[in-house]
């Protein structure tokens, strides 16, 4: 959203409102004037100054306090901040972009997320479905991920092995795209080859994905759909043959057509 507005060469600023204790995240966002507070020997700037003439994204903005939402309320709808321990009105022009996993409308029922700043927060909501419901994203977003943290760590990026990839499809990631970059970083560490194997993703990822079995058939787990059965059997046998759609289709004794046809179907690749 940033990237194709008229503010794309502006300042784009993320603010994790979870990860910030409330008397800190207050700072962070409006700044402070020396002497505010124990600790305050000069005078600091806040992201909503920082961010002006750009977009401040605020991430898990459902876990605001009141207090601070009031203020965040106030320099929305005025354009303006107050520092900490100051009185000097200042004027911003800040896109506010917010997110949040928690439901506020449920919160504002419940009076811990105020009603005005919810409308004033979701002039255009965006609903993600959870990665399990676009599967068809995991790749790409693996390999966008894979390619940061390489960045990061200054080391040329390993491209996933078509057995990892349909390992990463066939998981429910209930930690979204979070837990993705995690297993991401964890798969980068251990990796060992060119390449990132299924065998290098965390072990959570592969506990529910049925193991390889050369040497008989592929065993299915009990208390589960037939549909689960059949998509977790083709996913073995796919990550058994790393990919090999017509090695997985003997395995399984079905034809490559049908294979195919399921495959799209599960959603696996």
């Amino acid at each position: 959203i940033h990237d194709q507005s008229p503010r794309w060469d502006m300042s784009f600023l993320p603010v994790n409102c979870a990860a910030i204790p409330e008397g800190l995240l207050e700072t962070e966002l409006f700044g402070h004037e020396k002497g505010a507070f124990t600790g305050a020997v000069a005078a600091r700037q806040g992201m909503m100054e920082i961010a002006d003439g750009g977009t401040l994204f605020l991430d898990e903005v459902g876990e605001m306090s009141l207090a601070l939402q009031v203020k965040l309320l106030r320099a929305i709808e005025q354009k303006e901040v107050i520092r900490v321990g100051g009185s000097e009105v200042i004027r911003v022009d800040v896109r506010i972009i917010a997110a949040t996993n928690q439901d506020l409308k449920a919160k504002v029922a419940d009076k811990t997320f105020r009603e005005d700043l919810f409308y004033r927060l979701n002039v255009f909501g965006i609903t993600v479905p959870p990665l399990r419901e676009r599967r068809e994203d995991i790749p790409k977003l693996a390999g966008h991920l894979l390619g940061e943290i390489a960045v990061e760590n200054n080391v040329t990026p390993k491209p996933l092995s078509s057995g990892a990839r349909i390992a990463l499809l066939a998981y429910q990631w209930p930690g979204n795209v979070r837990e993705l970059r995690n297993a991401m970083e964890t798969a980068s560490l251990v990796a060992g080859g060119d390449s990132i194997e299924w065998g290098d993703l965390p072990p959570e990822i592969l506990k529910n994905i049925l193991p390889p079995s050369p040497s008989g058939p592929i065993p299915l787990p009990s208390s589960r759909t037939l549909e689960e059965i059949e998509r977790e059997a083709i996913v073995a046998a796919l990550l058994e043959t790393d990919g090999n759609k017509t090695q997985a289709a003997k395995m399984l004794g079905i034809g490559l057509r049908t294979l195919h046809r399921k495959v799209k179907e599960y959603g696996i690749s």
